[in-house]
């Protein structure tokens, strides 16, 4: 089955994480998109809190989607938000309904196009370090074995973040989710010096970005920093 070769693609990039050189951000990216792909979702969007305990994005499966989160960021208020705050699993079957309880964000999301949407926590013990989001195109709840494959996939994301330096408390937890939130800054960076340079959109310029650090066998952030700074071009 289909389902099954991804997820074996996810637990195989899982064990990666055990070597030094291990690229967590491309990893958190790759898995956005094998959510998408396994779940049947439109998008998926992925966030971590920070030192002060904030939500930021880190990765998502489209463009549109990294858009839609950082608005619900920048309101707090949405889905993701209220499921980083609770704790708990939040659901809405059909968005149309959602305008009073987020309304830039019921807004948004319905001009992208999505239609429903989930979000799971992220869970290490009893703290939510994260959400992990899936935004569907059409009405109506993912059902029992979906959500519960979602989670799962969401605590794979989790332990790829703790295994990456093997994290055993939660000091060297906040500087872990720190590096990889200050890491997203500069990748974005070298997504818009790449868009402007070749006349793409954002979306293109991060898949430009990522073909060249696999072919060079580099991490995204050695590439990014490299383009930020001028001392490489691609």
């Amino acid at each position: 089955m289909m389902n099954d070769r991804l997820l074996a693609e996810v637990f195989v990039e899982l064990a990666d994480t055990l070597v030094d050189d291990f690229d967590l951000i491309d990893f958190l990216h790759r898995l956005t998109e094998h959510c998408t792909e396994i779940l049947g979702v439109a998008a998926t969007g992925l966030l971590l809190a920070d030192q002060r305990g904030a939500l930021r994005l880190v990765a998502a499966s489209t463009e549109r989607t990294r858009v839609l989160e950082l608005i619900q960021l920048q309101t707090d208020q949405g889905p993701c938000a209220e499921c980083f705050h609770t704790g708990r699993p939040v659901a809405v079957a059909d968005l149309s309904t959602a305008g009073d309880r987020w309304p830039a964000f019921a807004a948004a999301a319905r001009q992208i196009g999505y239609a429903s949407v989930h979000a799971l926590p992220m869970r290490r013990r009893t703290d939510i370090i994260g959400t992990l989001n899936f935004f569907s195109t059409r009405p109506g709840l993912l059902d029992g074995p979906t959500v519960e494959l979602g989670q799962a996939l969401a605590d794979v994301a989790t332990i790829g973040l703790l295994q990456s330096r093997a994290i055993r408390d939660r000091d060297a937890l906040a500087e872990q989710l720190q590096t990889a939130l200050n890491t997203r800054v500069i990748i974005e960076q070298a997504k818009g010096v790449i868009a402007e340079r070749h006349g793409l959109d954002m979306e293109h310029a991060f898949q430009m970005l990522r073909r060249a650090a696999r072919t060079g066998n580099q991490q995204l952030t050695e590439v990014a920093r490299a383009i930020v700074s001028g001392s490489a071009t691609i």
